[in-house]
């Protein structure tokens, strides 16, 4: 059994209502020209490539929510796709037997009330943030409650990283060069956005909470050496106007491990493995980013599942990766 924790769609009400609010096409070029993102026949000729055995946990397609609409729209623009996830489950239970409420995160009271309403009345086993709503970190007091009331429900929250052209590279340009602002930058936003958890305090006030990094908790892995004896042991040499000696009690890699990742590394080897040296086969998902790539679909899923294949682990860390370690999280 094969489920994937991190794919992505656009159910179809929800997609037709997106294009209604999207004025610059352009700036969407990539999701409305990927069929399986939105055609659920396609969708489901992608899958059967990869036999029963394989399902997705759906997730809604970036852009964010808050992209889309203000925060008096944002709310049914939520419970649209979380209804819409809703019933691609209960049509096709033996494909997705699962779905992540999406949140209408610049609307927190509105949030709130969604996150309850997703979970309680259609069953969505988490929910799904960006790391930055409209620019606004999510360590600002105004999203706490999420955060509280998601480890207090004792069920998963899933980051994925946003960032577009328009946040420039350098100071004297308008904008992000060269798809800079994807390749790079996304990594760059996940492993802030989980920095600013960390220094927060949330995992010393949630110990337990669960937060899904997407693409394997990007480029902290890589960075442990410079998180570790670089940074967290010398937390505070370098700044002059604030006290960060004794920010918080434990090291920063206690904090960091407490993460979760998923596999959706674009078929990378090196990273899978630096990435599971880093967490540890219970803290890793199998996850794909279906359909983002070259073929529409099956290419990460093929290359992803050959990587974990050939890693040389044993067959119950790899049951781990490919359904156990999400089960348990969503308690399915």
């Amino acid at each position: 059994m094969k489920v994937d924790a991190y794919s992505h769609i656009l159910p179809a009400r929800y997609f037709e209502r997106m294009r209604e609010l999207v004025v610059d096409t352009d700036q969407f070029k990539r999701w409305l020209e990927l069929p399986a993102l939105h055609d659920l026949d396609t969708r489901l000729r992608v899958m059967e490539e990869f036999g029963d055995g394989y399902q997705q946990v759906l997730t809604l397609s970036s852009p964010p929510i808050e992209v889309l609409a203000g925060p008096e729209q944002s709310p049914a623009l939520a419970r649209l796709a979380n209804e819409s996830m809703l019933e691609l489950c209960e049509k096709h239970p033996e494909r997705f037997p699962a779905f992540v409420a999406s949140l209408p995160m610049n609307n927190p009271e509105a949030a709130m009330a969604e996150l309850a309403f997703a979970i309680d009345e259609l069953g969505a086993r988490g929910v799904q943030v960006f790391t930055n709503v409209n620019g606004r970190p999510l360590d600002e007091p105004a999203f706490q409650g999420i955060f509280d009331e998601m480890a207090a429900r004792d069920l998963p929250i899933w980051m994925h990283p946003t960032r577009s052209a328009a946040f420039s590279d350098y100071a004297t340009e308008d904008a992000s060069k060269y798809e800079i602002w994807w390749a790079l930058g996304w990594p760059y936003e996940t492993s802030v956005a989980m920095a600013r958890m960390v220094f927060s305090g949330l995992f010393e006030r949630h110990p337990d909470i669960k937060i899904i990094t997407h693409h394997l908790g990007a480029m902290v892995p890589y960075l442990e050496g410079r998180i570790g004896l670089g940074w967290s042991d010398q937390l505070g040499s370098r700044t002059a106007d604030e006290d960060y000696t004794r920010l918080l009690p434990r090291p920063l890699l206690d904090y960091f491990r407490r993460f979760y990742g998923d596999t959706a590394l674009s078929g990378s080897a090196i990273g899978t493995r630096c990435g599971l040296d880093f967490f540890g086969a219970d803290h890793v998902l199998f996850g794909t980013d279906c359909p983002f790539d070259p073929e529409g679909g099956p290419m990460y899923i093929r290359e992803i599942i050959r990587v974990i294949d050939e890693l040389d682990l044993t067959e119950e860390a790899r049951e781990q990766i490919y359904h156990l370690n999400l089960c348990r999280l969503m308690r399915l």
